[in-house]
């Protein structure tokens, strides 16, 4: 079977999660719930289906940014739809200024994309309550923005997306709107997300479901009370984000997970976040972990032969690669990380037409090194080789920005979580002498 070239570069290119609900996309899935320590998006799911289908449910999940978290989302989506679930799935970094985000901001996002999601499928909502406060408000703004008489969803629209330009606008709306956020809750509850989910059930639906992706993105900055943005939003007004009337599921960023704050934020929303952890190509004494290694391999070759089953992929392989060596180098290299995965396969690519050869993709792993040894101080080395000598350490907060860098990977196996180095790092001359140091002592 020939390579089809084009359609390979577009299921190759790594800024597009895919859409699994989707035929086209379904045939690049490639499940790795065996080596991530179960099926996240089934108990995701499960949660909702099983346990409390007439009971809203607020679930977190969370992960490297660049796993595949949003690939499962789709999943999670698709699945949903499947059981008569009307679902609302939108990427929040394009509604919020992700420096900058406070409870209502997200409060009126939702609000936004559930009514624009209801005008979909032919069911209009008049929020009288929101829309009076809009409009008493941008009248003592003075400005020229109105919410609309045709579509609350179009008026909602233009003053989020005014207000992430902003950066006065959006403190004018918290100032106004902050007192007012239990009425904002309530009217949400009622006459956006109550009127929907009975609209939706009288259309045959078995009920509503709000994923919010990439509020992981989040920037990791301090607020004024030395607060960090993710725990203001999820610690301390975690209670508003659970009381929305409707399944949500919220993404988080993983510096939570590694916060001595976990155990408030889990008692705040009544559950432990769910974690998607990176596909191991190593085990955490460092020996090569051969399964991991297969699904990672396996996901490149469906990328290039959708229609192939697995076996006769590798029939198929120096179609793609110089020698197979050449492909373990690439998912090896690549920590299991997902978009990073497909970053490299993506640069290999464009440098030439495949098969890819060996020194194509030791040039584009070069250009990567270089990059990362770029950006990390003194300090942060320190931290990095600390990280890798502990291995399991789970208390220290000061690894977050490492993870939230990319330049320490998170992973799980039968013992629990554990830390690795990204593997480009692992190469560089500085961690192989600090490594030949340790070895001889």
């Amino acid at each position: 079977m020939p390579l089809d070239l084009p359609r390979f570069y577009r299921a190759a290119n790594p800024s597009r999660p895919l859409k699994v609900a989707q035929p086209e996309d379904r045939r690049y899935y490639v499940d790795f719930s065996s080596v991530r320590g179960g099926d996240i998006i089934s108990e995701l799911g499960r949660t909702i289906v099983r346990l409390s289908p007439d009971q809203p449910t607020t679930q977190l999940f969370t992960g490297h940014i660049g796993c595949g978290k949003s690939t499962e989302l789709f999943r999670l989506k698709g699945g949903l739809e499947q059981q008569d679930f009307h679902v609302v799935y939108f990427e929040s970094d394009r509604d919020l200024e992700m420096a900058d985000v406070d409870i209502s901001d997200i409060l009126l996002m939702i609000a936004h994309q559930v009514t624009q999601s209801m005008e979909t499928v032919g069911i209009r909502l008049r929020p009288t309550y929101l829309e009076n406060l809009f409009r008493n408000l941008l009248e003592t703004l003075r400005s020229p923005l109105e919410v609309s008489d045709v579509s609350f969803s179009v008026g909602i629209a233009a003053i989020t997306a005014r207000a992430k330009e902003s950066p006065e606008m959006r403190s004018q709306l918290r100032q106004y709107l902050e007192p007012r956020t239990k009425g904002i809750i309530d009217a949400i509850n009622t006459e956006i997300l109550g009127a929907a989910t009975a609209r939706l059930k009288a259309q045959g639906k078995r009920g509503l479901v709000v994923i919010a992706d990439n509020l992981d993105r989040i920037d990791p900055i301090s607020r004024a009370d030395s607060r960090s943005q993710s725990e203001y939003l999820f610690v301390d007004r975690g209670e508003q984000l659970k009381r929305l009337n409707c399944h949500v599921v919220y993404t988080i960023p993983l510096a939570l997970i590694f916060s001595d704050e976990l155990p408030r934020l889990s008692n705040r929303f009544g559950t432990a976040p769910k974690l998607l952890a990176m596909v191991p190509v190593a085990t955490r004494t460092g020996d090569p972990f051969l399964k991991g290694r297969q699904l990672l391999e396996k996901m490149v070759m469906v990328r290039a032969f959708p229609t192939l089953k697995t076996r006769d992929h590798w029939q198929q392989i120096e179609q793609v690669f110089d020698s197979p060596d050449t492909l373990t180098r690439l998912v090896t290299i690549s920590g299991g990380h997902m978009r990073n995965l497909m970053r490299l396969l993506y640069g290999c690519l464009q440098k030439g037409d495949p098969p890819i050869r060996r020194e194509t993709l030791e040039s584009v792993i070069r250009d990567e090194r270089d990059a990362l040894l770029g950006l990390i101080g003194a300090g942060e080395w320190r931290l990095l080789l600390e990280a890798v000598s502990e291995g399991d350490e789970q208390g220290n907060e000061a690894y977050n920005p490492l993870l939230r860098s990319l330049f320490l990977y998170e992973y799980r196996d039968d013992e629990g979580r554990w830390f690795g180095l990204n593997p480009v790092l692992a190469e560089t001359k500085r961690y192989r002498l600090w490594q030949a140091s340790n070895q001889g002592q």
